[in-house]
């Protein structure tokens, strides 16, 4: 009974939660009602694994609010539609429909989008500290900025730990593979000497017997990592800077604003009001 009494005050919260911003709101219901059509035809073309991907994006699509009811932190409306558009590019756009593969710039722009707003979380963690007359840490607007961007950073690396994982143990192929036509390499070396010696102009690669036609050789993974780490950093560094700036100016920045997760008031604490509002029915 006490595990369905909380339950039903989370669903109380989390529905308060969800209409707290109209816009944000009307986004996740018309991001959720795409994603559940696509379930439905993905159940009728037998396709069960873009099914388990649809089930997987409908929970992500959700956890903001659980995130803002559960740690009572505020997430700006731009940046909870950001995150939920995010969430609908890169598994059902991204994976199901093939943009990674039909859009070669699609993978950059996402890893990009997620370096800018890990450097936003990042940032948001130590400046709620920073304001905490709990803690005595007092980082300088220089310090938060490299916060906020090692942050970015760590979530970016691991990432990639998690996409090359499922690439060497399940064959998922995460890091998209790219054609060129030249490398060096000392495994090439006779002499063992640590000597790179270069293969240039490659136009055909053919493995057990069978060309590829892939017009140039394939490298495994490796140009699209540091691609996904560069553009990171990119997005990274943009709010760095964009964050440092916000609090020179003691939060005038609007920029920043709309990014920035904060504590919640406590009018917004609607955890709270869901377990009021639940004793109040029980009094009656």
């Amino acid at each position: 009974m006490k595990l369905k009494k909380r339950l039903h005050v989370m669903g109380k919260a989390l529905h308060m939660e969800l209409r707290e911003h109209k816009s944000s709101f009307l986004v996740y219901v018309t991001l959720r009602a795409l994603v559940i059509v696509m379930m439905i035809l993905q159940i009728f073309n037998r396709n069960y694994e873009n099914v388990f991907l649809c089930a997987l994006t409908l929970v992500l699509l959700i956890m903001p609010s659980l995130i803002q009811i559960n740690l009572k932190i505020e997430l700006p409306t731009a940046l909870e539609i950001t995150i939920l558009i995010f969430i609908f590019a890169a598994e059902i756009l991204g994976e199901i429909q093939s943009y990674y593969i039909k859009f070669p710039f699609w993978d950059t722009v996402l890893h990009t989008i997620n370096g800018f707003l890990m450097a936003a979380i990042g940032f948001a963690l130590v400046d709620i500290l920073n304001r905490s007359k709990k803690f005595s840490i007092q980082l300088s607007p220089v310090f938060l900025a490299i916060v906020a961007f090692c942050f970015s950073m760590t979530v970016g690396v691991l990432w990639e730990f998690f996409e090359c994982a499922m690439d060497r143990f399940f064959g998922m192929d995460m890091q998209k593979d790219t054609i060129i036509h030249g490398f060096s390499s000392v495994m090439l070396d006779p002499t063992h000497s640590n000597i790179p010696v270069p293969v240039e102009n490659i136009t055909e690669v053919i493995v057990n017997g069978k060309e590829l036609g892939l017009g140039g050789y394939l490298d495994i993974g490796l140009l699209d990592t540091m691609n996904d780490l560069f553009v990171n950093f990119i997005g990274a560094v943009v709010f760095s800077v964009i964050g440092y700036f916000y609090v020179k100016s003691r939060g005038k920045g609007k920029l920043a604003r709309k990014f920035i997760p904060r504590l919640k008031s406590k009018d917004a604490d609607f955890l709270v009001k869901a377990q009021e509002m639940e004793k109040t029915e029980e009094q009656k």
